[in-house]
């Protein structure tokens, strides 16, 4: 099947395709004697496990060790699990300084609600923002 026809296929662009390509997450397609891509079915299922892959938050580095590991016949199963967990990780890290910052939030939205609108008086900032240590 031609580029566009695979492009179609995966439900990415023909130019994502080609960018797999030099990067080494896809393997250069044989040419038609007209020298149009030629790509088999095994493209696809590579194609649709990267979009895939991506979803759950794998960078295209992460996916390409992932592919690398399969391509020399190896399992991926640990690896993958291992690359999880650190994106795990950082996610709860993320929340956790998000939980951090809701709190803070949340105080200085009440901290408006207590306050004199008419006792704003500094032009170079708002006393809703309390003035912190300097860094």
């Amino acid at each position: 099947m031609r580029i566009g026809e695979l492009a179609c296929a995966v439900g990415v662009t023909s130019k994502t395709i080609r960018y797999y390509e030099s990067i080494g997450l896809v393997a250069d397609p044989t040419r038609t004697p007209s020298g149009y891509r030629d790509y088999g079915p095994d493209a696809v299922e590579r194609l649709q496990f990267i979009r895939d892959a991506q979803s759950t938050g794998l960078s295209l580095a992460e996916i390409q060790s992932v592919l690398e590991l399969k391509d020399a016949g190896a399992s991926t199963c640990e690896h993958t699990r291992s690359l999880l967990d650190r994106h795990l990780a950082d996610i709860d890290d993320q929340i956790e300084r998000l939980q951090s910052a809701r709190v803070e939030l949340v105080g200085l939205a009440e901290r408006a609600g207590s306050l004199d609108p008419g006792q704003c008086t500094d032009p170079n900032r708002c006393q809703v923002i309390e003035p912190g240590e300097p860094r």
